[in-house]
């Protein structure tokens, strides 16, 4: 025994060390969290600011001419950040990683680390670490701090929603003060004076409507701020006496008032104070509940509507089924046997009942239908709206988890990312940032709208965003620890050309210092051989003609002649291009580059050309394909043919 518990002794004690050293802070770490901190800050912020300036667009409507005051103001912006800290934060991580990595690899500063042994993976490691309990603060933030906060903006913005605008009269304009209208052609801005004022009084309706014309006007607020004050000087009022009994659209004249002042003052209730709704009045909305009552809600909505579903199926089943006296086995079957002795046709039955009666009856059955329809699409709305109440709450639940899940997936996004473009700076990072962040934006609208609508289960409508970008984080941190070409450029254009079949010409200049220079007999022996071989080749193929599309799917074979001849035209452009001849140098820039495979075989895994061979319509294009670089090979042989006799005339010379 002694030996095995000390065994399991040394196992965990090495165990524990490992898991210490795992969390030991290094001084590599440290730099790497240094640049990422510097870069998160900032970012945060700024992402914030711009959260927050969208926020203030879409509302800019409802803020204007409210006169509101400035620790109103500062109430709105401070929740409006406080709500939008948990949306700035996934965005931060992305920027701050895709940047601070962008860095790293445009200074070689990761290229030193993979020489000194260090992956990828283990200089993430660091900031790994930070950001988990990172996406648990948004949780909790989610969580605690958010709610709160949704519910101080939204009594807030209901507020300011239902709050007098502020009296503003513009000049030249009918503005609108509930049921005042006022035109002004002057004001005086500094004395508050209105000049060739018209108003239009609609309180007692617009049958009995006032016109107010002042030579002169000036406006004032009551003490309270719940009445408006406006004085008239040099005027004249008109109102129409037009009783009910009247219509004005047929009696050819209305009696009306008309009233001359000089001096005259309007009382109007014009509440202008700012009156600002409690939080707790909007508990119920699914943004101001935590997670544990959302959940608690969402179970105890589902059994209510559960319970009111089989008490209302029971109610409408007693109804349309009234119960009889019930038949006994003796009388059924005996019922039964009657029957068959003495069949009664229905028809027969019908006739013996007098219209009047079949008439009231029809009616009767017409009206418990469609009173019952109307019931029963009564309340399948309002089961539809207690499902669309209980499916935001679902929305809310699982946002929470996906806000907080998307710190972590936009870093794996950000880090290999940034590693693998090896472009840091504000530029190119913020660009690519900013389309990440709008696709998974639009993925995670739609997603939570269908979900919300209930198009789409719940689970992969909230939940669609994050398998989307997991896998892709976990593919480019893969590439990304090795060192692949994911995202260059050329690589892919040089795909597209060989796909597509896109000429590439060489590009051979004269060289200032000349280290070999080149073998002029042994080039002038491998010329002749090059286009002797290259005119025996295309004229015993016969590559004009159509490829075997059995032979070509299913029994290729790789072509070693074309094979060799391009590795000697190769080198012996490689030989000659050391030339300081501008004549040799044209000649060997005609020489174009050979495809070695493209005319013989698709694929060079064999079970690939099976697969497109019987798929007859993609393999019928492949095959066309096929030809057209067989044709291509017999240009390109011919024009080789003619470059090396060239190249053998100048060579001779040269000799």
């Amino acid at each position: 025994m002694r030996p095995v518990r000390r065994w399991c002794s040394r196992a965990t004690t090495q165990t524990m060390r490992q898991f210490f050293a795992f969390f030991r802070i290094k001084r590599l770490d440290t730099f790497i969290l240094g640049k990422f901190l510097q870069l998160f800050v900032g970012a945060f912020f700024i992402c914030l600011f711009v959260f927050v300036m969208q926020f203030l667009w879409r509302y800019v409507d409802d803020l204007v001419g409210k006169g509101l005051t400035m620790d109103v103001l500062g109430q709105f912006f401070w929740h409006v950040a406080v709500f939008l800290v948990p949306t700035s934060l996934p965005l931060a991580v992305l920027l701050a990683s895709l940047i601070t990595f962008g860095n790293m690899g445009e200074n070689l500063e990761l290229l030193s680390m993979k020489a000194a042994g260090v992956p990828l993976v283990r200089v993430m490691r660091p900031i790994l670490l930070l950001i988990l309990p990172l996406s648990a603060f948004v949780f909790y933030f989610q969580n605690e701090i958010s709610t709160n906060a949704q519910k101080e903006l939204r009594a807030l913005l209901v507020s300011i929603k239902i709050a007098q605008p502020a009296v503003e009269i513009p000049e030249g304009v009918f503005y609108n003060m509930r049921d005042f209208n006022i035109y002004v052609v002057k004001k005086n801005a500094q004395t508050g004076m209105l000049y060739n004022t018209i108003i239009y009084k609609m309180d007692q309706g617009f049958d009995r409507a006032q016109i107010v014309l002042a030579d002169s006007a000036k406006i004032e607020m009551t003490a309270d701020k719940m009445h408006m004050k406006l004085t008239l000087w040099s005027g004249e009022q008109f109102q129409n006496l037009k009783s009910d009994e009247i219509n004005v659209f047929k009696s050819e004249s209305v009696p009306y008032d008309r009233e001359t002042f000089m001096y005259k003052q309007l009382l109007i209730d014009f509440d202008s104070n700012f009156n600002q709704l409690g939080a707790n009045e909007l508990a119920f909305m699914p943004q101001a509940k935590n997670w544990a009552t959302l959940e608690h809600f969402i179970d105890s909505m589902n059994l209510q509507i559960d319970s009111a579903a089989l008490a209302s199926s029971a109610d409408l089943a007693g109804r349309a089924l009234p119960t009889t006296k019930a038949f006994t086995r003796k009388d059924s079957l005996a019922t039964l046997r009657e029957w068959k002795r003495h069949p009664v046709s229905f028809d027969s039955l019908l006739a013996k009942i007098p219209k009047e009666k079949m008439e009231r009856a029809r009616n009767r059955t017409a009206t418990v239908l469609q009173n019952f329809s109307t019931e029963m699409s009564w309340r399948n709305e309002a089961v539809q709206d207690q499902e669309y109440y209980v499916r935001k709450h679902e929305v809310e639940w699982h946002q929470r988890i996906t806000l907080s899940l998307a710190c972590l997936l936009f870093f794996f996004v950000g880090a290999p990312l940034g590693a693998i473009i090896r472009k840091g700076g504000l530029g190119m990072p913020t660009i690519i940032s900013v389309g990440i962040f709008i696709l998974y934006y639009i993925i995670n609208t739609s997603g939570m709208k269908m979900a919300r609508d209930g198009s789409i289960n719940m689970v992969v409508g909230m939940w669609m965003s994050t398998f989307i970008l997991a896998p892709a984080g976990a593919y480019l941190t893969f590439m990304a620890n090795r060192d692949s070409v994911v995202f260059n450029l050329d690589a892919y254009l040089a795909f597209l050309r060989r796909l597509l079949g896109f000429r590439t010409k060489r590009h051979l200049f004269r060289k200032e210092v000349i280290i070999t220079p080149p073998d002029v007999e042994r080039d002038l022996l491998m010329a002749a051989e090059i286009r002797q071989e290259a005119d025996n080749y295309r004229l015993s193929q016969k590559l004009w003609i159509a490829p075997n599309y059995f032979r070509l799917f299913f029994r290729t074979k790789p072509d070693e002649r074309v094979a060799q001849l391009v590795e000697q035209v190769e080198t012996l452009v490689e030989d000659a291009a050391n030339s300081t001849d501008m004549h040799v140098l044209d000649t060997l820039n005609r020489v174009p580059f050979i495809y070695v495979h493209a005319h013989t075989t698709p694929f060079s895994r064999q079970w690939l050309n099976y697969i497109v061979g019987l798929f007859f319509p993609l393999g019928l294009l492949i095959w066309v394909r096929t030809w057209r670089f067989r044709l291509r090979l017999a240009r390109d042989l011919r024009q080789t043919a003619q470059c090396m006799a060239t190249l053998e005339e100048l060579l001779e010379n040269r000799g």
